[in-house]
């Protein structure tokens, strides 16, 4: 019986962690949502549950709300701020657990906009449109009504399209731009930088709790073109090879076989609106890139 359960349970794996991973930003987070419904299922059996997808989907809904309210509570700090945990893959994006994870545009910047939710507003948002369950069936996870989780929703897809652009959908256009911003870097030369740079762009970089002051952002092209003695150093002091991050244009960047950083880039009409890095060394460890989502 529990190995007719877990086959059942195996088919469904992908799915719940890509909803974990929309609604927690991390990848570790997300496995352990995705066992604590294995561990509830398996206390519970199948006979009284229907739809057994559904049952499990809104069991990691419920597991990674109260994850979510319990790490608000942690995270009085504001060094505690950090990027969310990035999906590396090659260029093809051939791993189908990869492109499930990375699903509907669910990029670096969007999910940093996710960050910025209350976990109520996130979990109505997650589900519904991104998973596209019906509020009935959201409501109940958080002891509201229909109508208020709808509200909820609405209210967190409002503060998502303002703050994510609509990313350039040419895999070629956009790693056109990168190798634009490769160039001016390593040239450094500051007119071809500003040449790619949104007007608006935002710098993420995420170095861990060894960058003073946390997590460094910075707004606008002036701000973002004044480290261009950083971007610098490190197109002319690490190797970088090009990756899908979270299913857009990215960089991986390695010195003496050591992962540095990972850059992630959000391209629209043609210019780099967000650039997210992520060179935190205890988290950077963590990450096998020869199997990127684990």
């Amino acid at each position: 019986m529990t190995d007719c359960l877990a086959r059942r349970f195996e088919e469904h794996r992908t799915h719940l962690k890509a909803v974990a991973y929309r609604m927690l930003g991390s990848l570790t987070d997300a496995d352990d949502a995705v066992q604590e419904a294995w561990l509830r299922l398996d206390r519970t059996g199948t006979a009284e549950i229907d739809n057994l997808g559904g049952w499990l989907t809104t069991v990691v809904g419920r597991v990674c709300l109260d994850m979510l309210r319990a790490r608000r509570l942690r995270r009085e700090d504001p060094l505690d701020a950090r990027l969310p945990d990035p999906v590396v893959d090659d260029d093809d994006g051939a791993d189908p657990e990869h492109r499930a994870l990375v699903a509907d545009a669910v990029g670096l910047a969007l999910l940093v906009v996710l960050e910025s939710l209350n976990p109520a507003e996130r979990l109505a948002f997650v589900l519904h449109d991104l998973f596209g369950l019906p509020f009935e069936q959201i409501a109940p996870i958080m002891d509201r009504t229909p109508v208020a989780t709808r509200k909820l929703a609405s209210r967190a897809r409002r503060r998502v399209r303002g703050a994510t652009p609509v990313p350039d959908p040419d895999p070629a256009a956009r790693r056109r731009v990168v190798d634009a911003f490769l160039a001016a870097a390593r040239g450094g030369d500051l007119t071809a930088l500003m040449a790619v740079l949104d007007p608006d762009v935002t710098l993420r970089a995420d170095g861990g709790k060894a960058l003073p002051g946390g997590m460094m952002v910075l707004h606008g092209a002036d701000a973002v073109a004044g480290r261009l003695a950083t971007f610098h150093r490190m197109a002319t002091s690490t190797t970088t090879r090009h990756a899908l991050v979270n299913g857009t244009a990215g960089l991986v960047n390695t010195a003496a076989g050591e992962l540095v950083s990972i850059m992630s880039f959000t391209i629209a009409e043609g210019r780099i609106v967000s650039i997210d890095i992520l060179s935190d060394p205890h988290r950077l460890a963590e990450l096998d890139l020869s199997d990127p989502g684990r």
